[in-house]
């Protein structure tokens, strides 16, 4: 298993060197400076990840982790548990939305049980690494236990290392767990310090009634279980879900392989708050792609300090915000490293 401190300590930071290479190169380019606005930063900014002036990011991976949770007893979603595993197969059959946007990006699904309550089979797609079949009812007690979240931290470690092997270029995180917007939103009030009433929204598009007994329940979790702030391990083993800690572990071994993570809505953002909070040199490497319709989703990315590519009204979650913004991840950098410059192209520049 690998150690947090480990992971942690090969999260360099970005490089600088790199950057300016591409903010010079951005200024010689055929365009008045600044012209492509925020394709420019993140043409910078992943040129500061990747250590490289001109990063091509060809080959593309969502990954998309899973597990159920206790805490959908409480009647907090709208769908039922099984769900998950049903969901996980269509994924695994490519007939979900994040198969159909992933086909059109070109990028590879990959799907991590980290803890879905059933058995799944064997698939070529399919990585398992159950650390049990559904979390704890955080309404009563911890979701997991400490060396739990740790087993499913190194979960997410090893498929984004399996996919550093494979030669991937651009990452993609999402999820998909019954019920799991409600240890989202724990998680989120724990680390954040933000109103719970402003964090907990209606997830799969639960009634008035349900999200006012959701509310309450995220209040119960946090009273009944006292996560402490100043130890994100702690909140994410009290409040949260195998697959949120197996999105931890992912985020963290980008980072530590340089790697640019596509961040999806709401719950892969209360998972960077988690890494961000075992590794605050994370955040750099942080992409979000879309501000989800989600209630609560703006106050992460705030605490985060991202700004999102994207608003789209979506709040669907198995990574499609993320997979559906690689397009323009990918313009980015290739305009960066395909437009002619001023002296290539023969054209006058400014006098």
């Amino acid at each position: 298993m690998v150690l947090l401190d480990e992971i942690s300590a090969r999260i360099q930071p970005l490089d600088e060197g790199a950057m300016q290479a591409a903010r010079t190169r951005h200024d010689q380019l055929t365009k008045p400076p600044g012209s492509l606005g925020r394709l420019e930063e993140l043409s910078i900014r992943l040129a500061g990840i990747t250590g490289v002036p001109c990063p091509v990011l060809r080959r593309k991976t969502v990954i998309v982790m899973a597990g159920d949770h206790g805490v959908t007893a409480e009647a907090v979603s709208a769908y039922p548990s099984a769900v998950t595993a049903q969901m996980v197969m269509n994924f695994l059959r490519g007939g979900a939305a994040i198969n159909v946007l992933a086909r059109q990006a070109g990028a590879r699904v990959l799907v991590v049980d980290a803890g879905v309550a059933s058995e799944l089979g064997s698939h070529p797609g399919l990585l398992q690494r159950k650390v049990a079949c559904g979390t704890a009812n955080i309404a009563h007690g911890p979701a997991m236990s400490r060396a739990a979240a740790l087993q499913a931290i190194n979960a997410g470690i090893e498929a984004v290392t399996l996919e550093i092997e494979r030669g991937v270029d651009l990452l993609a995180v999402g999820e998909m767990g019954i019920g799991n917007t409600t240890p989202s939103a724990a998680i989120a009030a724990a680390l954040t310090g933000v109103s719970i009433d402003t964090l907990v929204g209606r997830g799969t598009g639960i009634d008035d009634v349900t999200l006012a007994h959701k509310i309450d329940i995220v209040t119960q979790a946090l009273e009944v279980n006292q996560p402490d702030q100043r130890d994100p391990l702690d909140v994410l083993a009290k409040l949260g879900g195998f697959e949120i800690a197996a999105l931890v572990g992912a985020i963290l071994a980008a980072a530590a392989g340089r790697l640019p993570v596509m961040l999806d809505g709401y719950i892969t953002g209360a998972a960077a708050l988690v890494a961000v909070g075992i590794a605050p040199q994370v955040q750099p490497y942080l992409l979000a792609s879309h501000r989800s319709h989600e209630q609560g989703h703006q106050a992460i990315l705030k605490a985060l300090g991202l700004q999102p590519l994207l608003e789209l009204e979506m709040r669907l979650g198995e990574g499609t915000g993320a997979v559906l913004t690689m397009y323009l991840v990918e313009a980015a950098v290739r305009l960066l490293g395909e437009m002619a410059t001023f002296t290539e192209a023969g054209v006058s520049d400014r006098g």
